[in-house]
């Protein structure tokens, strides 16, 4: 018979909520496994009896039998006509809880990562706001997505497609959907593209990781704006790149810094629509500067034009990769900022020579993106309905910048200034006061508050602290009531 201890652990485990969802058998049969994975049951120990067992814990026999019979079918325990059931030998090889714990905390201890795993563990990977709370940056507005729109187009994909639209996918992307990017990419963004150039992927994280390991080796350099994005940061530190940083001015990177550089490197990486964070526009005789010397060195420029659809002051400028005549440039677009971010889809317009290795090295991370969203989101581009979301957007956001600068100008002067952007998502601000940064942060979450800091965002010295305020996900109302916690933050903080 079991132990009064034994026997009050199989009650607990009827009587928690967690297990509710399981019949009574699997929660008995769950708890007796536990019992000699824990060791509390040894080696040919007996059962008790399931008609004593039944009544113990006020179950049916047949419940019990049903339990015994699963643990019987899992090899812990064997039964004997006559004589019961016991714990089987076979139980002795499972590890015990605390054989368990002390394996963890060697784990724990020990080396078990990779250096390349090592170093994307230690880079804390890039965060993304579950549920994005008021400044979280690179949020856009979802309330206003024109969901009923996407709905219809999305029954008429699987009208059309049936259950093709369920199968695996092209790992290049489905064919409406590259021709739909490679048209507006060079209409919007002055590109020269292809749609036998466009790889569809989840999101421009995952093409900076396929460009840091398909473009690299270990010990490679790359140059980086600084300050700069620190999901490509952190991608290209995974890969065991040496990551080069060059500075910044009102123009962009530092072009005559990267081309004096005696050691060069295999490539630049950088966001020249609208750099992260500063907002800066890179200069067109930068540009065409920066585009003679990936020539020269045959090196690769990475570009990321992450949220340039969001320009408020005159027009955009156009991008790199079509002002670039040498295929030297690797142009990285998300619709994750320019729509929604469960959409999960982005793409490179890639030079010629790398659509097929990329493509093929996709296929080692995750295959190919869905069939459903990619054709639904061809048409909703196609149907015109993505250009007139984001010049409704591109307003909506200008406002809420405009708000958003006023409150910061008028309640948090003392505190921080703002810079003010011609485009995106979010608003750096420049500490002007002697209150920690990592403090402010700390104290801003608590009260529920999202504030990316600025120092974190520089590779080298000196680093200039402050935050990155998101506006475009948050009503004027939702702004004001933001900057009013914030100025209680800094408040008593100084007191």
């Amino acid at each position: 018979m079991f132990k009064h201890s034994q026997l009050e652990s199989v009650k607990a485990w009827l009587a928690d909520p967690a297990q509710a969802a399981l019949p009574l058998h699997a929660r008995i049969q769950r708890a007796i496994r536990q019992l000699i994975l824990d060791g509390a049951l040894g080696v040919g120990k007996p059962l008790p009896a399931s008609r004593a067992l039944a009544a113990s814990l006020g179950v049916s026999r047949d419940t019990v039998e049903a339990a015994y019979g699963q643990l019987h079918a899992e090899g812990f325990i064997e039964r004997r006509v006559g004589s019961g059931s016991f714990v089987s030998e076979m139980a002795q090889r499972a590890p015990s809880r605390g054989q368990l714990r002390r394996r963890e905390s060697s784990h724990v201890q020990g080396p078990t990562l990779s250096q390349r795993g090592a170093a994307m563990f230690k880079g804390g990977g890039v965060r993304d706001f579950l549920a994005p709370r008021p400044f979280a940056p690179g949020v856009p507005e979802t309330r206003s997505f024109p969901l009923s729109t996407w709905e219809r187009l999305e029954r008429q994909v699987l009208k059309e497609y049936g259950y093709r639209a369920l199968q695996h996918s092209d790992p290049q992307g489905m064919a409406p959907l590259r021709r739909a990017i490679a048209d507006y990419v060079n209409l919007e963004r002055g590109a020269h593209a292809s749609a036998e150039r466009v790889l569809v992927l989840t999101s421009s994280q995952q093409a900076m990781t396929l460009c840091a390991n398909v473009l690299f080796d270990a010990g490679d350099r790359i140059f980086i704006e600084d300050p700069g994005y620190h999901g490509a940061r952190r991608a290209f530190d995974a890969a065991g790149l040496e990551c080069v940083p060059i500075p910044l001015d009102a123009q962009g990177i530092l072009v005559e810094r990267l081309r004096a550089d005696p050691r060069s490197a295999k490539a630049v990486s950088l966001t020249p629509s609208h750099q992260f964070p500063t907002g800066a526009t890179l200069a067109l005789d930068r540009r065409l500067a920066l585009i003679d010397w990936a020539e020269r060195q045959q090196a690769w420029i990475i570009e990321d034009d992450y949220d340039s659809e969001f320009h408020y002051a005159g027009k955009p400028t156009a991008c790199v990769q079509g002002l670039d005549p040498h295929e030297r440039t690797i142009y990285i677009g998300t619709f994750t900022k320019s729509l929604f971010p469960g959409l999960r889809i982005g793409y490179l317009v890639l030079p010629r020579a790398l659509v097929a290795p990329m493509t093929v090295a996709r296929t080692l991370l995750d295959g190919h993106s869905a069939s459903i969203a990619q054709l639904t989101l061809a048409r909703f581009i196609d149907g015109g309905h993505f250009g007139a979301h984001v010049r409704a957007m591109r307003s909506v956001y200008g406002e809420r910048l405009a708000t958003l600068v006023r409150l910061v100008r008028t309640h948090l002067a003392g505190y921080v200034e703002p810079r003010v952007p011609i485009g995106g998502l979010q608003m750096p601000c420049v500490l002007t006061c002697d209150i920690p940064e990592q403090e402010v942060i700390s104290a801003a979450r608590r009260v529920g508050l999202d504030l990316m800091g600025l120092t974190g965002l520089h590779a080298a010295e000196p680093r200039q602290a402050g935050f990155l305020l998101g506006f475009a996900a948050y009503t004027p109302d939702e702004l004001e009531a933001a900057v009013k916690t914030l100025i209680g933050v800094f408040q008593a903080m100084q007191r």
